[in-house]
């Protein structure tokens, strides 16, 4: 249930300077002899950073990582910290591999950028290169993010060779809790695309038991993070905050026997999250997916599943409540409208263990009718 690139929360935590420049001037070009000829501008100033403890108030410092060296990727990753600090931006071409028989990124494509995009904006900051964004206090006690929500909405999916502009940013979640944001434009010309959201909590990496979040792993991270709420989804009851409702048995549709594989698998050996929402989708009906493309999916994570589980896909309709589109949507090509049966569906979704019916995760889908292709 681990998706690399966790998060790292935010409050009102102050930080002396500190300030990553890192870009190239003019065209890049391939290195004659060694890679590190590549110039890059990254300052690291303090030592220390002047933090305000969460639990006293009182002003301390505290020691960075080592001195990060830019590697390769680095310097040639389409990335960087904004102005502040305070969130991170990275531009992607969608790649031929990503797309799917439309010739549109495909869902998995989205969420293994978001994946990426969060894992290099912890790297950016001098968190661990393991994957899991640990700072120095939770690597120290075994601890380690594991994804309880994810929640993803597309308005316009990318095309083949078309460049994508993800920022993302953290926020403090409660006490044992932390949350990431995204939004996804088209850098071609700054249309909003796609919004996200996730919640994420502590674990003990040894005894798999959830933790609260000290004061000290806190005054770690709660400096790279925005001072004041922001989030991807400021919308009074929005989508994200829905409550997924568990799936009666039996389904109207399943796809039974589903197993891992190797290449499902993260650097913790066990099944990464893009591949729960390849499961789900695999119950959906097949005149669905013919006529309609997914707009959101929600996904509540419930355990983890290892490399021998085998898993069992259930889906049934589930009735539309919410009788209007958000009014984001108008910006991005799709206009106010009610929901109707034929223009929009809504499912319920189960991924259970197929040996004693133990749940791995409940979600939700919603669909919009297709438009018809330009010729």
């Amino acid at each position: 249930m681990l998706l690399k690139g966790g998060a790292f929360p935010a409050c009102n935590a102050a930080v002396g300077e500190s300030q990553v420049n890192c870009r190239f001037s003019g065209s890049i070009r391939r290195p004659i002899g060694n890679p590190s000829s590549i110039s890059c501008n990254r300052v690291r100033k303090p030592q220390f950073l002047r933090v305000t403890s969460v639990a006293t108030g009182e002003t301390k410092s505290k020691p960075q990582e080592p001195s990060y060296q830019p590697s390769l990727a680095d310097r040639l990753r389409l990335g960087s910290l904004t102005e502040d600090g305070l969130s991170y931006k990275e531009k992607f071409i969608v790649r031929c591999y990503e797309v799917g028989l439309n010739k549109t990124a495909t869902v998995e494509t989205i969420a293994n950028l978001l994946q990426e995009v969060g894992c290099n904006h912890a790297q950016n900051v001098g968190f661990s290169t393991d994957g899991f964004a640990t700072t120095p206090t939770m690597r120290k006690l075994h601890l380690i993010w594991v994804t309880a929500r994810m929640h993803i909405e597309i308005y316009k999916y990318p095309a083949w060779s078309d460049v994508v502009e993800i920022e993302t940013w953290c926020q403090s979640e409660g006490r044992i809790g932390t949350r990431r944001d995204w939004i996804l434009k088209d850098y071609a010309n700054g249309e909003v695309i796609g919004r996200a959201t996730s919640k994420w909590v502590m674990m003990n990496q040894d005894t798999r038991r959830l933790q609260k979040v000290s004061d000290d792993v806190r005054d770690e991270y709660l400096v790279f993070c925005p001072k004041t709420l922001r989030l991807s989804f400021p919308e009074a009851n929005n989508a994200s905050l829905k409550k997924i409702a568990k799936l009666d048995d039996p389904a109207q549709h399943s796809k039974v026997g589903l197993v891992p594989r190797r290449a499902d698998l993260d650097m913790n050996q066990h099944v990464n999250n893009v591949t729960y929402i390849g499961w789900v989708l695999e119950s959906i009906p097949q005149e669905i997916i013919d006529t309609h493309e997914l707009q959101t999916i929600t996904l509540d994570y419930r355990r983890e599943c290892q490399q021998n589980d085998v898993v069992d896909s259930l889906t049934t309709p589930e009735l539309i409540v919410d009788n209007t589109v958000s009014e984001l949507h108008a910006t991005n090509g799709t206009p106010n409208a009610a929901k109707d049966e034929n223009e929009y569906l809504q499912f319920l979704h189960l991924l259970r263990l197929s040996n004693d019916g133990s749940e791995i995760n409940r979600g939700r889908t919603e669909w919009r009718k297709k438009k018809p292709a330009k010729r």
